[in-house]
């Protein structure tokens, strides 16, 4: 195998720290190591995995990291000079500030959802349009909801045209260890105007799909659900549905048989498993929710766990950008088998 692509990761939160893991299960990739502004448990678990860890203001924080017993392997521009592209995962807003370091290093970068489409001009969900994003400078992964939109959509669109989109999304008030959020006794419209930007989002993406979109704050950390509401230009059964969304593997239709009830379960779902983190990266569609009457109008719920789609989406989009891999759909199958990602099947679902 030629070289393997450098990847440095630019912030190790809740995605970076995910998408560094992703990346090490690759064979095509190593990681050069990840930026943190300051040490902590994160901090910790990285180095006891290995990872070279730089310093955003490395005269600020060496004391901290020494004092810490964690080592500095140098700056964050040090890193990002070594890298081939950039994955960054820094907190939202701030990527728009870094993309200057990259473009002064003339360094390729992914972004993340919480940064405006302008940032990169381009933006990627990997079953939609993978193509788009083979050999930019700049690209950015769409966020976790748009994420589970376009890949629903892209899914149903091809197969049987869609005249118009609604969807509602009734988000998590925060992720689990996102205390600054909480407590929480409150649904929260957000945002109030109608309709919400996630469908100018998936516009980014699917251009010509007609979709309003809104969505609530709910008193959860676990995962968002979507009510989706779509009418079709064909009328497919609903077997015929199911069926074609079960061609997708980052869709899972979950059979009545499971028992799965609600987000809760999900996760449960996840820690029974064995995955990492509890992560479930793929749609978690509810199948009895399918329902399709003779008009073709459908609906359906599905589950989104948002500290974890956007991860294999990343990974493609590495591959995209640096052109080690130009068929979107290798790229996919490669990241869906490191990343032990599939259809339903209980018999093959754990990693």
């Amino acid at each position: 195998m030629a070289d393997k692509i450098k990847v440095a990761l630019n912030g190790y939160g809740t995605i970076g720290k995910r998408v560094a893991d992703a990346v090490m299960r690759q064979d095509d990739m190593t990681l050069v190591g990840i930026a943190k502004t300051k040490p902590d448990y994160e901090a910790y678990v990285a180095a006891k995995k290995g990872y070279a860890i730089y310093a955003v203001d490395p005269a600020k924080a060496e004391s901290k990291f020494k004092a810490a017993g964690l080592s500095i392997a140098g700056s964050n521009e040090e890193m990002i000079k070594k890298a081939d592209i950039i994955v960054d995962c820094a907190p939202e807003g701030i990527g728009e500030e870094n993309k200057k370091l990259y473009e002064k290093l003339n360094k390729p970068a992914i972004f993340q959802g919480g940064e405006e489409h302008e940032v990169a001009g381009t933006s990627f969900n990997a079953a939609a349009n993978y193509d788009q994003a083979i050999g930019k400078q700049f690209v950015r992964v769409v966020s976790c909801n748009t994420t589970g939109l376009c890949r629903l959509l892209y899914a149903l669109d091809k197969a049987y045209g869609i005249k118009k989109v609604r969807a509602t999304m009734m988000r998590r008030g925060g992720d689990p260890n996102d205390i600054k959020r909480g407590p929480i006794n409150a649904i929260v419209p957000d945002p109030i105007h109608l309709p919400s930007h996630h469908g100018p989002d998936v516009n980014t993406v699917l251009p010509h799909i007609k979709i309003d979109t809104v969505a609530v704050k709910l008193p959860t950390t676990l995962m968002h659900m979507h009510y989706v509401n779509m009418n079709l230009n064909k009328t497919p059964s609903r077997e015929d549905v199911i069926a074609t969304l079960k061609q997708y593997p980052r869709i899972w239709l979950i059979p009545p048989w499971l028992n799965i009830k609600s987000t809760a379960d999900v996760i449960e779902f996840g820690r029974e498993l064995g995955r990492p983190r509890n992560d479930m990266m793929e749609n978690v569609i509810w199948e009895e929710s399918v329902s399709v009457d003779k008009e073709g109008e459908l609906n359906l719920f599905q589950a989104i766990h948002q500290e974890s789609d956007v991860i294999p989406e990343n990974i493609d989009c590495i591959r995209a950008m640096t052109g080690i891999e130009k068929d979107g759909a290798k790229s996919m199958e490669k990241t869906n088998k490191t990343l032990g990602l599939g259809s339903f099947n209980p018999w093959k679902l754990s990693l």
